[in-house]
C-alpha cells in the first residue's frame, strides 16, 4: 500500500469517528510511519485519534503531535485538576488506595506510586483521561514483581495461545527479571497488540520489549 493511499485511509477513518473532532488534525504518511499533528478539544480525542490511526491496516508506526486546546471557558487550575484527580482514583474499585499519587503541571498530569498488577496501572490512567482540563498524562506508576520469571514466561504462552486471532507458534516469549520479550512475527498491528496486553496480563510484569514484526 502507497503512503499517499494508507493516509486517505487513516483521515477517512478519523472522520468516521464520531468522538474526533477531525478537522483540525493534520496526517502525514512516511513509508507507512504515521505522523498526527494539529490540535484537539480534549485529551480523550487525543487519545481516541492515535487509536484509530492504528487501526488502520499497513500502519507501521505512529507518532502523535496533536495538542489540546480547550474550547469555551478556561481550563481548570493545576489545584483543583490534582484534586478531582485524587478523587477519581479515590472512587474507583480497582486502584489501590493511596497506591498512587498526582502532580499536576500546566494540564499536564503525572502518575507515581507502586501497585501489584498492570490493569490496575492502567486502570489509574485511564480514571483520569476522563477528566476534563487534561492535556497531557505521565504514567510513572511502578508495577511490583510478584512472580518467578518461568511461571510468567509460562502464564504468557498459555494466554497466546488462547487467543484465537494470534498465531502464537510465531511469537518467543522470554523473561529477564520483570522484564518480558516478545519476538518473532505477526500478520498486523492489532496482533501485536493483542501479544503485548497478553504479556501485561501475567503478575509482575513491569515492562515489555516488543521485538514483534509485521509479516
Amino acid at each position: 500500500m502507497s503512503d499517499k493511499i494508507l493516509r486517505q485511509d487513516i483521515i477517512d477513518e478519523l472522520d468516521f469517528d464520531p468522538s474526533i473532532g477531525a478537522a483540525h488534525i493534520g496526517v502525514a504518511v512516511d513509508d507507512g510511519i504515521v505522523t498526527l499533528t494539529g490540535h484537539v478539544g480534549s485529551y480523550m480525542e487525543r487519545v481516541a485519534a492515535e487509536k484509530a490511526a492504528r487501526k488502520v491496516r499497513g500502519v507501521r508506526g505512529v507518532v502523535e503531535e496533536i495538542k489540546v486546546r480547550f474550547a469555551g471557558e478556561a481550563p481548570p487550575r493545576d489545584e483543583d485538576l490534582a484534586h478531582r484527580a485524587v478523587q477519581m482514583l479515590d472512587w474507583s474499585a480497582l486502584v489501590p488506595k493511596n497506591a498512587v499519587q498526582v502532580k499536576v503541571q500546566n494540564g499536564s498530569v503525572t502518575l507515581t506510586g507502586q501497585v501489584e498488577w498492570q490493569y490496575q496501572k492502567e486502570e489509574a490512567y485511564r480514571a483520569i483521561r476522563r477528566l476534563a482540563g487534561v492535556a497531557g498524562i505521565v504514567n510513572m506508576i511502578e508495577v511490583r514483581p510478584k512472580a518467578s520469571a518461568a511461571d510468567v514466561r509460562s502464564k504468557i504462552e498459555a494466554a497466546l495461545k488462547r487467543n484465537a486471532e494470534v498465531e502464537a507458534d510465531h511469537i518467543k516469549v522470554s523473561v529477564e527479571g520483570d522484564t518480558v520479550t516478545l519476538d518473532g512475527s505477526v500478520h498486523a498491528w492489532y496482533e501485536r497488540k493483542l501479544a503485548e496486553n497478553a504479556a501485561w496480563s501475567a503478575s509482575g510484569v513491569r515492562a515489555v520489549e516488543d521485538r514483534l514484526t509485521l509479516a
